[in-house]
């Protein structure tokens, strides 16, 4: 049987896309719906009903019954409501199909569900979807039937941003207008747009899924509360761009054909360093499109493995002791005539232009390091950041050997006269070629990394939308465009001038800059000496969005206002704490309920056995040591039971807020802590028949 698949065939068949507006709209529509996507024009309604009904048409041809405005609110999921086309019955009984321009740009849904951080009360109801037009439309095909997916922007009655895609919609204008303000007085006159440019790697694990459903705390929370850890387990570093295993290659090839069909060009996939870890990574797009992919992405990841029987965990640790999960937010600026503004070319140090960017981005990161700190918060993330897995929480710029030479001629002489080469790479086997390396190295432990033509964001964590950090880089660095363009607006030579501000950001911010192992104590009291703030949690990072700094970079732009930035700081307060007593709830349950009950009988079983060998004249010692042992191990437990209880109860009933937060941090989650040890002791003793849940190495090798 052939496995062959017609990539180019299947590719965007399920998406409206260019080519489908080209053929379905008549040339006059088409050309005013691009005047609204490529230039922002207001769209009119007659512009509106012709697109509609060309957009029902043709996903009534692929098998669609309903349409949805799908869009990404503060829950850290996407939403959905499912409206049929489907209109009342004509007088005969007749059925008509009917998509309107208003149903294509506005949606109404109940917004008093969702998180607002105080911007709207319970009763107050109304919220809007608003299409946009600038990431096309695609038909989904599911259990619920085909459905047409309209990516929309989410806002409250009265006008404030409820979701991700405005403030990053907001944020690619800044942008793109600091930008090309830059490029005019660099002698660009040609560019006419910029646009972000990003790809998301996504990592992920992949689980048997009847192993999964014996396993509340993956259930109720995405990651083991309790688990030790299996004779084996990733140290012997085979795993990483191993072999990849017939199951996950299948379920793989599925998912491939799944995102080829939605337009998402998924292109790497390989395993990860932790046994059972993956990534799937895809080619750049515009930052708004690949936000949107990067969800379409973890949502096929998961519905497909459960059409294999397996489970997708997307959680940033869902596993103690081996690597957890996150996302590289791949990020550069291109032009619409085809220049990245991040290429240094052949000679960085005759690259003017590049070097007024890339030292305006080295004073973004430096001047808002706590904000791209933030970006990268989320509860999963605080067991993972800083811990000699993934990028510390020190954030710092690597620029590689070439690069930082440039910089140290120009803060030391005030100018840059060579660029080192890359040279020649001999193999010493002549059937092998020589080929040219690169001037640089990479380093996999910098939070922000230049990768030879763009910035590679390290700490966002695996479930996360990528929107956040986006916002974040965009806006910090139309800030520092803007910034520099206000001085060369005013000076006489601006050559001059270019050339005296390259200098002067490369001296002050060089501090953000490190090429080391980000991994090693000495970062951390390097960093401490060189004043760059070390965020371990989510709960200390969370204040940085209303700092005075951030509210003026944000208000400045247009991107927040002042309350949407203090309703997005209630939301994460409130959606920390929630996770934390969903996780302490979880273990209170599990361990009464199946740990304890498990551990009895053993103990139990055990205790006969002692009994019976005593009784037989046999040596008892073995197994009275266990049972002390595990008799010792279980009233350890069961005070750190009545522990967590306690605190988790008192955590419950305070005010929400930071308060409430912090307490869930520092006190709930060390009792937490304190109960997995005894339990995670327990399983290396208690019979594995008698074990109430499957093990690690059931989940991470048995797949």
């Amino acid at each position: 049987m052939s496995n062959f698949v017609d990539v180019a065939g299947i590719f965007g068949e399920n998406v409206f896309n260019d080519r489908v507006m080209q053929e379905k709209l008549p040339k006059k529509v088409y050309k005013e719906l691009h005047k609204t996507i490529d230039d922002g024009k207001e769209l009119d309604a007659i512009t509106a009903e012709v697109v509609a009904a060309a957009m029902k048409e043709w996903a009534i041809e692929k098998g669609a019954t309903h349409y949805t405005h799908w869009f990404q609110p503060l829950t850290g999921f996407t939403a959905e409501k499912h409206d049929a086309f489907i209109t009342a019955p004509d007088a005969d009984g007749s059925m008509q199909l009917e998509f309107s321009g208003k149903e294509l740009v506005k949606g109404e849904p109940d917004a008093s569900s969702f998180p607002s951080g105080g911007l709207r009360a319970t009763f107050e109801a109304r919220g809007y979807t608003a299409w946009d037009c600038t990431s096309p439309a695609f038909v989904r095909q599911n259990e619920t039937g085909a459905i047409l997916y309209i990516p929309t922007a989410f806002c409250s009655y009265t006008g404030e941003a409820l979701d991700q895609k405005t403030p990053l919609l907001r944020s690619m204008e800044a942008i793109q207008t600091q930008t090309l303000r830059l490029l005019r007085l660099l002698g660009n006159t040609t560019s006419k747009k910029v646009r972000p440019s990003v790809g998301a790697e996504q990592e992920y694990f992949i689980v048997d899924r009847q192993k999964y459903l014996k396993r509340k705390d993956l259930i109720f929370t995405g990651r083991t509360l309790f688990g030790a850890m299996p004779p084996k387990g990733q140290e012997l570093d085979d795993h990483y761009f191993g072999v990849i295993r017939p199951r996950i290659a299948a379920f793989m090839d599925d998912v491939n054909k799944e995102l080829w069909k939605l337009g998402v060009s998924a292109k790497t996939q390989h395993n990860e360093v932790a046994p059972a870890q993956h990534e799937l990574a895809p080619i750049y797009a515009e930052c708004n499109v690949a936000v949107d992919h990067n969800q379409i992405i973890m949502e096929t990841l998961k519905n497909v493995a459960e059409s294999h029987g397996l489970q997708c965990l997307l959680h940033e640790k869902p596993f103690a002791g081996v690597n957890g999960s996150g996302k590289h937010n791949n990020w550069s600026l291109t032009t619409d005539d085809g220049m990245n503004l991040l290429d240094p070319g052949k000679t960085p140090h005759e690259n003017i232009q590049f070097l007024m960017i890339l030292t305006c981005i080295l004073r973004a990161v430096d001047r808002h390091a706590d904000l791209l700190r933030e970006s990268a918060s989320d509860v999963g993330n605080d067991h993972r950041l800083g811990a000699n897995e993934a990028p510390p929480a020190i954030i710092s710029v690597f620029l590689g050997d070439q690069l930082q030479d440039v910089l140290s001629q120009l803060i030391s002489t005030g100018e840059a006269t060579h660029s080192l080469k890359g040279g020649t790479l001999h193999t010493g086997v002549r059937t092998l070629p020589d080929f040219a390396k690169d001037a640089t190295d990479r380093n996999r432990t910098s939070p922000f990394a230049f990768t030879g033509n763009k910035f590679e964001f390290r700490m966002v964590g695996s479930r996360d939308s990528v929107a956040e950090c986006n916002v974040v880089i965009n806006t910090i660095v139309a800030e520092a465009f803007s910034d520099a363009c206000d001085v060369l607006e005013k000076a006489e030579d601006v050559q001059m001038a270019v050339h005296d501000l390259i200098k002067e950001y490369a001296s002050e911010h060089q501090r953000i800059v490190f090429n080391g192992n980000g991994y090693s104590d000495a970062w951390v009291a390097e960093a401490e000496r060189r004043g760059l703030s070390n965020i371990t949690s989510m709960v200390d990072a969370i204040p940085a969005l209303v700092t005075e700094k951030s509210v003026a970079l944000f208000e400045k732009f247009g991107v927040f206002t002042r309350t949407e930035l203090e309703s997005r700081v209630e939301i994460q307060y409130e959606a920390y704490a929630k996770a934390l007593n969903i996780e302490a709830r979880a273990m209170i349950d599990i361990a009464s309920k199946s740990v304890v009950p498990a551990v009895l009988r053993f103990n139990r079983s055990l205790s006969d056995t002692v009994n019976s060998m005593k009784t037989a004249g046999v040596d008892i010692e073995v197994p009275l040591e266990m049972l002390r042992e595990s008799c010792s191990l279980l009233a350890e437990a069961k005070q750190a039971l009545k522990k967590l209880e306690k605190s988790a109860d008192e955590a419950a009933v305070m005010e929400a807020g930071r308060e409430q937060a912090v307490f869930y941090h520092d006190v709930v989650s060390a009792d937490m802590e304190a109960l997995r040890a005894p339990v995670d002791a327990l399983e290396m003793i208690v019979d594995k028949e008698e074990w109430p849940m499957p093990s690690y190495g059931d989940l991470l090798f048995e797949v």
